[in-house]
């Protein structure tokens, strides 16, 4: 937030738009369980001091009345509030979470690069949480200690009018002051606190997932001491918001009793002797009291209020990033088959503003051909398959599908021809059966057994306790890594489309059991227009053409034996592999 400007409270507030109605029937029987209760201490002061003075029981009837209907009134009125109120609050936040996940569903993978893992987590679990205390916490409080404060400073001023003044001052104090000061004290620390909250979930994140790294390089306690120094930095923030929160507390004890007192003093000068001014002295210095609990909670609403829209500004820095991809207004219905997907002339780049990491890159991939993209860690290879799925925009050149630039198609109905086998495709903590069909949720058991076979993992399925009901575990826990890539290839076989990117699917394998995949991905894909996305280089020979990306560049293309032959960069690859896995057998 610190680079870009702090959103308005409007802003803010228009991300729970569509459930203001339901929120001002909340605020409207907040004011009314507030309004009771000040009723119930003006009543019930009135009925103490009047039957003080010993009337006729039927004088007090009414008030007597009226305590038990304020009483009841009050609790009434507050359980609506509470009922009304966070039921609108709750479908508004959902409302809210589910358009972040569809912008971070837009943004993936390429536009997420702005944000870290646990800190987007923050932002989509805290931060949007931390929403609703603009209105729960302020909004709605400010508005019903404000109206209950102008009807109490009006009904006081109908009593003794000097003594309404004195309340209105009082009320101006506590709704408008006293809140912006703690806002204004406690902005830098919750501002600080929001953002050290997402540092810490980041480092959490982080820390969980390395720990066999770190304990392998004896840095498990330098990584600990960094957890708890954002931990303390974290403290010191929220220990500063604190004490901004409790100097508030103690402005608004200090308004309220210069409020009884002014109150008190200027209706004893004011009213005229008699009994019924002493009835309406006591009425008058009791008020500002019954006040100060519907007031109390306005200090604190000026904290949650900077807290909120700190918290609604992360939310809205994610909503508010460009899609990597611009989606055509009205797009073009996708070509007939037989789909030839090309790129000509193709540079890309990860950033806007950023240097092209790929550049003058030509494929073509014609209905049936399989074409293998192989190179060194960062040379470009994934770059090229995120922007053949429609996931990365061209810097320069153009994609074709079927003789159309794929940027007049849906991205949606493109990646429903040209398909994707990720090196970290995910496995979610389901059965076999609910992971498989993830990609055709119409599929039959029969379907799913064919998809199974085809990437032999049919034979290790029908041996499991359960069959394709067997829960595989949190990211496929109970699964190898081979097994895991097989049961990817099978609800990618089963979603059957007729363009198949396969993006290093054998990565953090051994290289025994990729070898083996790599064998089995190309038997079950035969007929199928496949690119291979690889840096391994075993069992190339069976691919119509191989392409070697170095630094974003083509260096060298032809088939396997040819560029053997030529004995270049691709040759030595070949023998360096060959030499370390014979070293491993030997």
């Amino acid at each position: 937030m610190s680079a870009r400007r702090r959103p308005s409270t409007l802003r803010v507030l228009g991300l729970l738009s569509g459930r203001w109605r339901r929120l001002g029937l909340g605020a409207l029987a907040g004011a009314a369980a507030s309004a009771c209760s000040l009723l119930l201490l003006g009543v019930g002061a009135w009925l103490i001091a009047r039957a003080s003075q010993q009337p006729e029981m039927a004088a007090l009837s009414v008030a007597v009345v009226g305590v038990r209907a304020f009483a009841v009134g009050r609790g009434v009125a507050r359980y609506l509030e509470r009922l009304v109120t966070h039921d609108a609050t709750l479908r508004a936040l959902g409302d809210v979470r589910v358009r972040v996940y569809r912008r971070l569903e837009r943004l993936a993978p390429s536009g997420l690069s702005a944000f870290r893992e646990g800190d987007l987590l923050t932002r989509f679990v805290a931060d949007v949480d931390g929403v609703q205390d603009v209105v729960l916490r302020a909004v709605l409080p400010l508005a019903s200690g404000v109206l209950v404060g102008l009807v109490t400073a009006a009904a006081v001023a109908f009593l003794v009018p000097p003594a309404g003044a004195v309340l209105l001052a009082a009320l101006v104090l506590v709704a408008v002051a006293v809140p912006w000061l703690t806002a204004r004290l406690s902005r830098r620390a919750t501002r600080g606190a929001v953002a050290v909250r997402g540092q810490l979930a980041t480092d959490i994140v982080d820390t969980t997932g390395r720990v066999p790294e770190l304990l392998a390089y004896d840095a498990v306690d330098r990584r600990l001491d960094r957890l708890a120094a954002r931990d303390r930095d974290l403290v010191g923030h929220l220990d500063r918001s604190a004490r901004a929160e409790g100097l508030g507390a103690g402005a608004l004890s200090l308004v309220v009793g210069l409020a009884v007192w002014g109150s008190l003093v200027v209706a004893a000068i004011h009213l005229p002797p008699g009994r019924s001014a002493d009835v309406t002295l006591v009425v008058v210095a009791l008020l500002p009291l019954a006040l100060a609990e519907v007031l109390g909670a306005l200090p604190a609403a000026g904290r949650q209020l900077a807290r909120g829209v700190t918290s609604a500004g992360r939310v809205l820095e994610v909503l508010d990033t460009p899609d990597p991809v611009a989606e055509p207004a009205r797009p073009r219905p996708l070509p007939d088959p037989p789909y030839r997907l090309r790129a000509e002339r193709l540079a890309l780049r990860w950033t806007p503003t950023g240097p092209d990491v790929v550049t003058d890159l030509d494929l073509d991939l014609t209905p049936g051909r399989r074409v293998a993209l192989v190179g060194p860690s960062g040379s470009g290879k994934t770059t090229v398959a995120m922007a053949l799925l429609r996931l990365l925009e061209p810097s320069a050149g153009r994609i074709t599908l079927g003789g159309v630039d794929v940027r007049e198609l849906d991205g949606d109905d493109l990646r429903t021809r040209v398909g994707l086998l990720a090196q970290d495709a995910h496995v979610f903590d389901s059965t076999v059966w609910e992971n498989v069909r993830l990609a055709r949720p119409g599929a039959t058991r029969d379907e799913l057994r064919d998809a199974l076979r085809r990437a032999r993992l049919l034979g290790w399925v029908e041996a499991l306790p359960d069959g394709m009901d067997t829960w595989v575990g949190e990211h496929g826990a109970r699964m190898s890594g081979g097994e895991r890539q097989r049961l990817a290839l099978a609800r990618t076989l089963l979603a059957d489309p007729p363009v198949l990117v396969l993006d290093e699917p054998t990565e953090h394998l051994d290289a025994r059991t990729a070898d083996e995949l790599t064998a089995d991905l190309l038997d079950a894909t035969r007929g199928r227009t496949v690119l291979l996305v690889t840096h391994r280089l075993t069992g190339l020979a069976a691919m119509d053409e191989v392409v070697v990306l170095d630094r974003g560049r083509v260096v060298e293309r032809g088939t396997h034996d040819d560029l053997v032959a030529a004995g270049g960069a691709y040759a030595a690859a070949v023998a360096t592999e060959r030499a370390a896995a014979a070293l491993l057998a030997g």
